[in-house]
Protein backbone atom coordinates (compact mmCIF):
# COMPACT_ATOMS: atom_id res chain seq x y z
CA UNK A 1 0.00 0.00 0.00
CA UNK A 2 1.43 3.66 -0.75
CA UNK A 3 2.24 5.74 1.68
CA UNK A 4 0.04 8.55 0.15
CA UNK A 5 -3.02 6.03 0.25
CA UNK A 6 -2.68 5.67 4.17
CA UNK A 7 -2.27 8.75 4.92
CA UNK A 8 -5.62 9.21 3.23
CA UNK A 9 -7.15 6.13 5.17
CA UNK A 10 -5.66 7.37 8.59
CA UNK A 11 -7.13 11.11 8.01
CA UNK A 12 -10.56 9.69 7.02
CA UNK A 13 -10.59 7.89 10.05
CA UNK A 14 -10.29 10.46 12.43
CA UNK A 15 -12.22 12.79 10.41
CA UNK A 16 -15.30 10.01 11.31
CA UNK A 17 -14.14 10.88 15.17
CA UNK A 18 -14.34 14.58 14.61
CA UNK A 19 -17.90 15.03 13.56
CA UNK A 20 -19.21 13.40 16.61
CA UNK A 21 -16.41 16.27 18.55
CA UNK A 22 -19.80 17.76 20.28
CA UNK A 23 -19.76 15.33 22.10
CA UNK A 24 -16.38 14.96 23.71
CA UNK A 25 -15.33 17.16 26.80
CA UNK A 26 -12.03 18.51 27.97
CA UNK A 27 -10.60 15.98 30.64
CA UNK A 28 -11.10 16.67 34.15
CA UNK A 29 -7.50 16.62 36.12
CA UNK A 30 -9.16 16.96 38.79
CA UNK A 31 -10.71 13.69 38.89
CA UNK A 32 -8.05 11.86 38.50
CA UNK A 33 -6.06 10.60 41.85
CA UNK A 34 -2.66 11.93 42.89
CA UNK A 35 -0.77 9.35 44.35
CA UNK A 36 2.60 10.26 47.10
CA UNK A 37 4.99 9.67 43.86
CA UNK A 38 3.02 12.32 42.11
CA UNK A 39 2.56 11.33 39.14
CA UNK A 40 -1.20 11.96 38.25
CA UNK A 41 -3.36 9.19 37.75
CA UNK A 42 -0.53 6.50 37.59
CA UNK A 43 -0.88 3.27 40.25
CA UNK A 44 1.66 0.58 40.20
CA UNK A 45 -1.08 -1.52 38.16
CA UNK A 46 -0.05 0.86 35.19
CA UNK A 47 3.46 0.27 35.13
CA UNK A 48 3.02 -3.26 33.59
CA UNK A 49 2.32 -4.01 29.46
CA UNK A 50 0.19 -6.56 30.08
CA UNK A 51 -2.16 -4.15 31.84
CA UNK A 52 -2.80 -2.03 28.73
CA UNK A 53 -2.68 -5.43 26.61
CA UNK A 54 -5.35 -6.79 28.12
CA UNK A 55 -7.44 -3.88 27.14
CA UNK A 56 -6.83 -4.34 23.64
CA UNK A 57 -9.67 -6.37 21.43
CA UNK A 58 -6.73 -8.08 19.49
CA UNK A 59 -3.56 -7.28 20.84
CA UNK A 60 -1.95 -9.63 18.41
CA UNK A 61 -3.15 -8.92 15.07
CA UNK A 62 -0.12 -7.80 12.86
CA UNK A 63 -0.39 -4.28 11.68
CA UNK A 64 1.95 -4.84 8.93
CA UNK A 65 3.75 -7.74 7.62
CA UNK A 66 7.66 -7.45 6.86
CA UNK A 67 7.67 -7.12 3.13
CA UNK A 68 5.01 -4.07 4.01
CA UNK A 69 7.60 -2.93 6.36
CA UNK A 70 10.43 -2.87 4.15
CA UNK A 71 8.31 -0.98 1.41
CA UNK A 72 7.98 1.42 4.25
CA UNK A 73 11.89 1.77 4.79
CA UNK A 74 12.86 1.93 1.01
CA UNK A 75 10.45 4.87 0.76
CA UNK A 76 11.27 6.52 3.50
CA UNK A 77 15.33 6.52 2.08
CA UNK A 78 13.72 8.42 -0.86
CA UNK A 79 11.60 10.79 0.61
CA UNK A 80 13.42 11.99 3.88
CA UNK A 81 16.38 13.98 3.26
CA UNK A 82 17.33 13.10 7.03
CA UNK A 83 17.88 9.64 5.82
CA UNK A 84 20.95 8.45 3.81
CA UNK A 85 21.04 5.18 1.58
CA UNK A 86 24.62 5.40 1.95
CA UNK A 87 24.60 2.84 -1.17
CA UNK A 88 23.53 5.31 -3.23
CA UNK A 89 26.14 7.81 -2.74
CA UNK A 90 28.82 8.30 -5.05
CA UNK A 91 31.51 7.17 -5.90
CA UNK A 92 33.72 10.37 -4.73
CA UNK A 93 32.39 13.40 -2.71
CA UNK A 94 32.79 16.38 -3.32
CA UNK A 95 34.26 19.33 -1.08
CA UNK A 96 31.02 21.30 -1.80
CA UNK A 97 28.94 18.19 -0.34
CA UNK A 98 30.93 17.26 2.40
CA UNK A 99 31.15 21.37 3.57
CA UNK A 100 27.88 21.29 3.47
CA UNK A 101 27.33 18.59 5.69
CA UNK A 102 29.84 19.96 8.01
CA UNK A 103 28.28 23.10 8.76
CA UNK A 104 24.24 22.64 8.85
CA UNK A 105 25.89 20.18 11.86
CA UNK A 106 29.08 22.04 13.51
CA UNK A 107 27.32 25.39 13.94
CA UNK A 108 28.96 27.99 16.39
CA UNK A 109 26.84 28.70 19.38
CA UNK A 110 24.87 32.06 19.35
CA UNK A 111 23.69 32.06 23.09
CA UNK A 112 26.38 31.20 26.54
CA UNK A 113 27.13 27.75 27.16
CA UNK A 114 28.27 26.34 30.43
CA UNK A 115 30.83 23.24 30.40
CA UNK A 116 30.19 20.52 33.23
CA UNK A 117 31.20 22.32 36.01
CA UNK A 118 28.94 25.46 35.55
CA UNK A 119 31.97 27.57 33.86
CA UNK A 120 31.23 29.54 30.58
CA UNK A 121 32.45 27.76 27.43
CA UNK A 122 34.65 30.70 26.21
CA UNK A 123 34.82 32.08 22.87
CA UNK A 124 38.93 30.83 22.72
CA UNK A 125 37.38 27.63 23.18
CA UNK A 126 34.68 27.72 20.48
CA UNK A 127 37.44 29.18 18.54
CA UNK A 128 39.38 25.48 18.88
CA UNK A 129 36.36 23.79 18.15
CA UNK A 130 36.08 25.63 14.79
CA UNK A 131 39.48 25.37 13.96
CA UNK A 132 39.03 21.28 14.72
CA UNK A 133 36.77 21.15 11.71
CA UNK A 134 39.98 21.47 9.45
CA UNK A 135 36.69 22.90 6.18
CA UNK A 136 40.33 24.27 4.44
CA UNK A 137 41.70 20.94 4.73
CA UNK A 138 38.78 19.36 2.83
CA UNK A 139 39.52 18.51 -1.16
CA UNK A 140 37.85 19.13 -3.96
CA UNK A 141 36.92 15.68 -4.62
CA UNK A 142 38.00 12.50 -2.46
CA UNK A 143 36.71 9.00 -2.89
CA UNK A 144 33.92 7.52 -0.37
CA UNK A 145 34.95 5.52 2.10
CA UNK A 146 33.15 3.44 4.56
CA UNK A 147 33.11 1.29 7.87
CA UNK A 148 31.66 -0.29 10.53
CA UNK A 149 30.77 0.62 14.31
CA UNK A 150 32.36 -1.71 16.77
CA UNK A 151 31.25 0.08 20.12
CA UNK A 152 28.08 1.73 21.30
CA UNK A 153 29.67 5.47 19.99
CA UNK A 154 28.22 9.05 20.77
CA UNK A 155 27.85 11.35 17.69
CA UNK A 156 28.95 15.08 18.48
CA UNK A 157 27.74 17.97 16.87
CA UNK A 158 31.61 19.08 17.07
CA UNK A 159 34.96 16.94 16.92
CA UNK A 160 35.32 16.85 20.81
CA UNK A 161 34.16 15.56 24.44
CA UNK A 162 33.34 18.82 25.62
CA UNK A 163 30.12 18.98 26.91
CA UNK A 164 27.89 22.09 26.93
CA UNK A 165 25.00 22.89 28.47
CA UNK A 166 22.42 26.05 28.17
CA UNK A 167 22.60 26.77 31.90
CA UNK A 168 25.47 26.25 34.87
CA UNK A 169 23.40 24.33 37.18
CA UNK A 170 22.13 21.74 33.80
CA UNK A 171 23.85 18.14 34.06
CA UNK A 172 21.72 16.77 31.51
CA UNK A 173 21.12 17.89 28.17
CA UNK A 174 24.33 18.34 26.63
CA UNK A 175 23.74 20.16 23.43
CA UNK A 176 27.16 18.97 21.64
CA UNK A 177 25.38 15.35 22.05
CA UNK A 178 23.48 14.78 19.13
CA UNK A 179 23.00 11.21 18.76
CA UNK A 180 24.69 7.40 19.15
CA UNK A 181 25.96 4.66 16.91
CA UNK A 182 25.49 0.84 18.00
CA UNK A 183 27.86 -1.88 16.78
CA UNK A 184 27.34 -2.88 13.19
CA UNK A 185 25.97 0.14 12.19
CA UNK A 186 27.42 1.74 8.43
CA UNK A 187 28.52 4.61 7.98
CA UNK A 188 30.51 6.55 5.74
CA UNK A 189 33.74 8.59 6.30
CA UNK A 190 33.43 12.11 5.23
CA UNK A 191 36.09 14.40 7.15
CA UNK A 192 38.95 14.04 9.79
CA UNK A 193 39.33 16.40 12.35
CA UNK A 194 42.62 18.51 12.57
CA UNK A 195 43.93 16.89 15.74
CA UNK A 196 42.95 13.41 13.46
CA UNK A 197 41.28 11.87 16.38
CA UNK A 198 37.59 12.12 14.70
CA UNK A 199 35.88 11.13 11.87
CA UNK A 200 32.95 13.18 10.33
CA UNK A 201 30.59 10.29 9.18
CA UNK A 202 27.09 9.68 7.34
CA UNK A 203 25.15 7.41 9.07
CA UNK A 204 21.85 6.00 7.85
CA UNK A 205 19.96 8.64 10.15
CA UNK A 206 22.27 11.67 10.83
CA UNK A 207 25.44 12.92 9.71
CA UNK A 208 28.38 14.10 13.00
CA UNK A 209 31.29 13.74 14.33
CA UNK A 210 32.67 10.03 16.38
CA UNK A 211 36.09 9.23 17.67
CA UNK A 212 37.51 7.48 15.49
CA UNK A 213 38.28 4.72 17.83
CA UNK A 214 34.65 3.69 17.45
CA UNK A 215 34.94 2.85 13.27
CA UNK A 216 36.40 0.11 11.81
CA UNK A 217 37.31 1.64 7.68
CA UNK A 218 36.69 -1.45 5.32
CA UNK A 219 35.87 -1.04 1.38
CA UNK A 220 32.40 -0.74 0.59
CA UNK A 221 31.81 -4.40 -0.40
CA UNK A 222 32.84 -5.71 3.34
CA UNK A 223 30.80 -3.35 5.10
CA UNK A 224 27.73 -4.18 3.03
CA UNK A 225 28.04 -7.92 2.97
CA UNK A 226 28.50 -7.55 7.03
CA UNK A 227 25.31 -5.70 6.99
CA UNK A 228 23.17 -7.88 4.80
CA UNK A 229 24.35 -11.01 6.37
CA UNK A 230 21.65 -13.83 7.18
CA UNK A 231 21.27 -15.92 9.46
CA UNK A 232 21.03 -12.53 12.23
CA UNK A 233 19.66 -12.27 15.74
CA UNK A 234 17.92 -8.82 16.62
CA UNK A 235 18.29 -7.49 20.13
CA UNK A 236 14.91 -7.08 21.37
CA UNK A 237 15.87 -6.23 25.24
CA UNK A 238 16.69 -3.18 26.02
CA UNK A 239 19.72 -3.71 25.99
CA UNK A 240 22.00 -7.10 25.70
CA UNK A 241 25.90 -8.07 26.63
CA UNK A 242 28.12 -10.50 24.68
CA UNK A 243 29.93 -12.73 26.71
CA UNK A 244 33.02 -11.52 29.15
CA UNK A 245 36.08 -12.64 27.27
CA UNK A 246 40.21 -12.42 28.33
CA UNK A 247 41.36 -13.93 24.87
CA UNK A 248 39.11 -11.04 22.42
CA UNK A 249 38.66 -7.93 24.97
CA UNK A 250 37.08 -6.08 21.21
CA UNK A 251 34.40 -8.14 21.52
CA UNK A 252 34.11 -8.73 25.44
CA UNK A 253 30.85 -7.58 27.10
CA UNK A 254 30.59 -5.41 24.62
CA UNK A 255 27.01 -3.40 24.85
CA UNK A 256 23.98 -3.83 22.28
CA UNK A 257 20.94 -1.95 22.48
CA UNK A 258 17.59 -2.73 21.54
CA UNK A 259 17.39 -3.11 17.45
CA UNK A 260 20.51 -3.88 16.74
CA UNK A 261 21.05 -6.82 14.10
CA UNK A 262 24.10 -9.16 14.63
CA UNK A 263 25.00 -11.90 11.89
CA UNK A 264 25.21 -15.24 13.42
CA UNK A 265 28.45 -17.40 12.56
CA UNK A 266 25.99 -20.57 11.57
CA UNK A 267 28.84 -22.42 10.03
CA UNK A 268 31.05 -22.39 13.41
CA UNK A 269 31.95 -25.91 14.44
CA UNK A 270 29.53 -26.87 17.21
CA UNK A 271 32.24 -27.89 19.52
CA UNK A 272 35.30 -25.90 18.72
CA UNK A 273 35.56 -23.12 21.83
CA UNK A 274 35.14 -18.97 20.78
CA UNK A 275 37.43 -17.37 22.77
CA UNK A 276 37.90 -20.04 25.31
CA UNK A 277 34.39 -20.91 26.00
CA UNK A 278 32.43 -23.72 24.86
CA UNK A 279 29.98 -22.30 22.54
CA UNK A 280 26.69 -24.84 23.05
CA UNK A 281 24.86 -22.67 25.60
CA UNK A 282 25.26 -19.35 23.71
CA UNK A 283 24.82 -17.42 19.88
CA UNK A 284 27.74 -17.52 18.01
CA UNK A 285 27.63 -13.94 16.38
CA UNK A 286 30.21 -12.23 14.40
CA UNK A 287 31.04 -8.54 15.04
CA UNK A 288 33.43 -5.60 13.86
CA UNK A 289 36.45 -4.90 15.62
CA UNK A 290 39.30 -2.22 14.37
CA UNK A 291 42.71 -3.34 14.04
CA UNK A 292 45.83 -1.55 14.74
CA UNK A 293 45.77 0.03 11.34
CA UNK A 294 41.86 0.86 12.04
CA UNK A 295 40.76 -1.45 9.39
CA UNK A 296 37.43 -4.04 9.82
CA UNK A 297 38.40 -6.75 10.86
CA UNK A 298 35.67 -9.50 11.99
CA UNK A 299 35.73 -11.96 15.07
CA UNK A 300 33.45 -14.06 16.83
CA UNK A 301 31.78 -13.77 19.79
CA UNK A 302 29.36 -15.38 22.01
CA UNK A 303 25.96 -14.09 23.34
CA UNK A 304 23.91 -16.12 25.59
CA UNK A 305 21.12 -17.73 24.88
CA UNK A 306 18.85 -16.74 27.99
CA UNK A 307 19.39 -12.73 26.84
CA UNK A 308 16.29 -11.31 24.84
CA UNK A 309 17.16 -11.90 21.44
CA UNK A 310 15.12 -13.23 18.77
CA UNK A 311 16.00 -15.01 15.22
CA UNK A 312 14.17 -12.05 13.44
CA UNK A 313 12.36 -8.90 13.71
CA UNK A 314 9.31 -8.99 16.09
CA UNK A 315 6.14 -8.66 14.56
CA UNK A 316 3.96 -5.24 14.51
CA UNK A 317 1.21 -5.57 16.66
CA UNK A 318 0.16 -3.57 19.66
CA UNK A 319 1.05 -6.46 22.34
CA UNK A 320 4.98 -6.10 21.05
CA UNK A 321 4.81 -2.51 20.80
CA UNK A 322 3.49 -2.16 24.08
CA UNK A 323 6.37 -4.75 25.49
CA UNK A 324 8.93 -3.44 23.85
CA UNK A 325 8.36 -0.15 24.98
CA UNK A 326 7.62 -1.07 29.03
CA UNK A 327 11.25 -2.57 28.55
CA UNK A 328 13.03 0.89 28.84
CA UNK A 329 10.41 2.39 31.85
CA UNK A 330 12.63 3.80 34.29
CA UNK A 331 15.82 4.27 32.22
CA UNK A 332 17.33 7.54 32.61
CA UNK A 333 16.45 9.98 30.05
CA UNK A 334 19.79 10.62 28.04
CA UNK A 335 19.36 13.80 26.24
CA UNK A 336 20.36 12.52 22.05
CA UNK A 337 21.31 8.45 23.45
CA UNK A 338 23.51 10.48 25.89
CA UNK A 339 24.85 8.73 29.09
CA UNK A 340 24.43 5.15 27.53
CA UNK A 341 20.58 5.92 27.10
CA UNK A 342 18.04 7.73 25.14
CA UNK A 343 15.71 10.52 24.62
CA UNK A 344 12.44 10.56 23.71
CA UNK A 345 12.93 10.20 20.01
CA UNK A 346 15.39 7.90 20.34
CA UNK A 347 12.95 6.18 22.81
CA UNK A 348 10.19 5.55 20.10
CA UNK A 349 12.62 4.93 17.38
CA UNK A 350 14.17 2.56 19.00
CA UNK A 351 11.15 0.24 20.16
CA UNK A 352 9.69 0.28 16.27
CA UNK A 353 13.39 -0.83 15.26
CA UNK A 354 12.69 -4.05 17.31
CA UNK A 355 10.12 -4.89 14.75
CA UNK A 356 12.21 -3.32 11.64
CA UNK A 357 10.58 -0.09 11.59
CA UNK A 358 12.76 2.36 10.41
CA UNK A 359 12.12 6.43 11.59
CA UNK A 360 14.05 9.55 11.17
CA UNK A 361 16.58 10.44 14.32
CA UNK A 362 15.00 13.65 15.97
CA UNK A 363 11.60 14.61 16.77
CA UNK A 364 11.16 17.53 14.43
CA UNK A 365 11.92 14.87 11.65
CA UNK A 366 9.76 12.20 12.62
CA UNK A 367 6.71 14.48 13.20
CA UNK A 368 6.59 16.00 9.29
CA UNK A 369 8.63 13.01 7.90
CA UNK A 370 6.90 12.53 4.11
CA UNK A 371 7.75 8.90 4.75
CA UNK A 372 5.19 8.40 7.62
CA UNK A 373 1.58 8.41 8.12
CA UNK A 374 0.47 11.41 10.21
CA UNK A 375 -2.17 14.04 10.28
CA UNK A 376 -0.75 17.39 11.69
CA UNK A 377 -2.33 20.22 13.75
CA UNK A 378 -2.32 23.65 12.88
CA UNK A 379 -4.16 26.79 14.52
CA UNK A 380 -7.18 26.09 12.46
CA UNK A 381 -7.43 22.79 14.51
CA UNK A 382 -9.29 23.80 17.68
CA UNK A 383 -10.28 22.40 20.65
CA UNK A 384 -12.55 20.37 19.56
CA UNK A 385 -11.00 18.45 16.81
CA UNK A 386 -7.70 17.92 18.85
CA UNK A 387 -9.40 16.33 21.53
CA UNK A 388 -11.63 14.14 19.73
CA UNK A 389 -7.62 12.88 17.89
CA UNK A 390 -6.41 12.11 21.38
CA UNK A 391 -9.72 10.13 22.01
CA UNK A 392 -9.26 8.44 19.02
CA UNK A 393 -5.26 7.61 19.90
CA UNK A 394 -4.47 3.54 19.82
CA UNK A 395 -1.66 2.00 21.10
CA UNK A 396 1.75 2.67 19.06
CA UNK A 397 0.12 6.08 17.97
CA UNK A 398 3.01 8.86 18.52
CA UNK A 399 1.78 12.11 19.84
CA UNK A 400 4.04 15.32 18.98
CA UNK A 401 4.15 18.25 20.44
CA UNK A 402 7.24 21.04 19.84
CA UNK A 403 10.59 19.34 21.76
CA UNK A 404 8.73 16.28 22.84
CA UNK A 405 6.86 12.54 21.62
CA UNK A 406 4.61 10.31 23.42
CA UNK A 407 3.16 6.79 22.42
CA UNK A 408 -0.01 6.01 23.21
CA UNK A 409 -0.47 2.87 25.15
CA UNK A 410 -4.53 2.87 25.87
CA UNK A 411 -7.00 4.99 27.85
CA UNK A 412 -8.85 4.62 31.04
CA UNK A 413 -12.17 5.89 31.47
CA UNK A 414 -11.96 7.85 28.97
CA UNK A 415 -8.73 9.20 29.30
CA UNK A 416 -5.79 8.62 26.97
CA UNK A 417 -2.52 7.59 28.93
CA UNK A 418 1.32 7.63 27.11
CA UNK A 419 4.49 6.25 28.01
CA UNK A 420 7.32 8.43 26.77
CA UNK A 421 11.11 9.64 27.69
CA UNK A 422 11.04 13.21 29.52
CA UNK A 423 12.44 15.29 31.76
CA UNK A 424 9.25 16.39 33.72
CA UNK A 425 5.60 16.98 33.39
CA UNK A 426 3.62 19.58 35.22
CA UNK A 427 -0.17 19.41 35.55
CA UNK A 428 -3.15 21.57 37.78
CA UNK A 429 -3.80 20.55 40.89
CA UNK A 430 -7.76 20.17 42.54
CA UNK A 431 -7.19 23.59 43.53
CA UNK A 432 -5.97 24.83 40.52
CA UNK A 433 -2.46 25.31 41.53
CA UNK A 434 0.10 24.07 39.01
CA UNK A 435 2.31 21.09 40.50
CA UNK A 436 5.73 20.14 38.75
CA UNK A 437 7.29 16.81 39.31
CA UNK A 438 11.10 16.05 37.76
CA UNK A 439 11.24 12.77 35.97
CA UNK A 440 14.68 12.62 33.55
CA UNK A 441 13.51 8.96 32.83
CA UNK A 442 10.93 6.59 30.87
CA UNK A 443 7.52 7.40 32.32
CA UNK A 444 4.13 6.70 32.45
CA UNK A 445 1.30 9.11 32.61
CA UNK A 446 -2.01 10.75 30.90
CA UNK A 447 -2.16 12.77 28.40
CA UNK A 448 -4.56 15.58 28.63
CA UNK A 449 -4.09 16.96 32.41
CA UNK A 450 -0.54 17.91 30.85
CA UNK A 451 0.76 21.34 30.56
CA UNK A 452 2.98 22.96 28.34
CA UNK A 453 3.42 26.38 29.80
CA UNK A 454 0.65 28.54 32.07
CA UNK A 455 -2.11 28.99 29.60
CA UNK A 456 -2.01 25.94 26.98
CA UNK A 457 -1.71 22.26 27.71
CA UNK A 458 0.02 19.55 25.64
CA UNK A 459 -3.45 19.08 23.62
CA UNK A 460 -3.20 22.46 22.70
CA UNK A 461 0.11 22.42 21.21
CA UNK A 462 0.23 19.18 19.82
CA UNK A 463 1.72 19.33 16.13
CA UNK A 464 1.38 15.69 14.96
CA UNK A 465 0.07 12.22 15.09
CA UNK A 466 1.86 9.74 13.24
CA UNK A 467 0.20 6.02 13.27
CA UNK A 468 1.42 2.56 11.95
CA UNK A 469 -1.44 0.62 10.11
CA UNK A 470 -2.38 -1.39 7.39
CA UNK A 471 -5.34 -1.00 4.75
CA UNK A 472 -7.21 -3.23 7.24
CA UNK A 473 -10.85 -2.18 8.54
CA UNK A 474 -10.69 0.40 11.55
CA UNK A 475 -9.73 -1.56 14.32
CA UNK A 476 -12.45 -1.95 17.52
CA UNK A 477 -11.54 0.96 20.23
CA UNK A 478 -10.17 0.29 23.25
CA UNK A 479 -11.68 -1.34 26.42
CA UNK A 480 -12.97 1.45 28.56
Amino acid sequence: MSSTRTHLYFVASLALTFLGAGSCRADDASALPIPAHGVIGVNAAQLTPEFWIARLPEPDRVILEPAAIAARNENLLRVDATMHDLRSLPATLSRKQVTDWIQAMSERPTRPMFDRDGRPVTSQALDALADNLALAAVPETAPTRYGLVVHRADLRTFPSPLRAYSRSDDHDIDRFQESAMFPGTPVVIAHESADKQWWFVVSPRYTAWVEKKHVAEGPAAQVFAYVDKKPYRIVTGATATTVNTAEQPPVSELRLDMGTRLPLLVDWPPADPVNGQHPYASHVIELPTRDADGKVRLEPALLQKNTDTQGDYLPLTRANILRQAFKFLGERYGWGHGYDARDCSGFVSDVYSSMGVQMPRNTRDQSVSAGLDHRSFGAGDDGQARLAAVHALEPGDLVFIPGHVMMAIGSIDGVPYVIHDTTGLSYRAKDGAKVHVDLNEVSVSPLTPLLFNETQTYVDRMTSIVRFRSDAAKEAPPKP
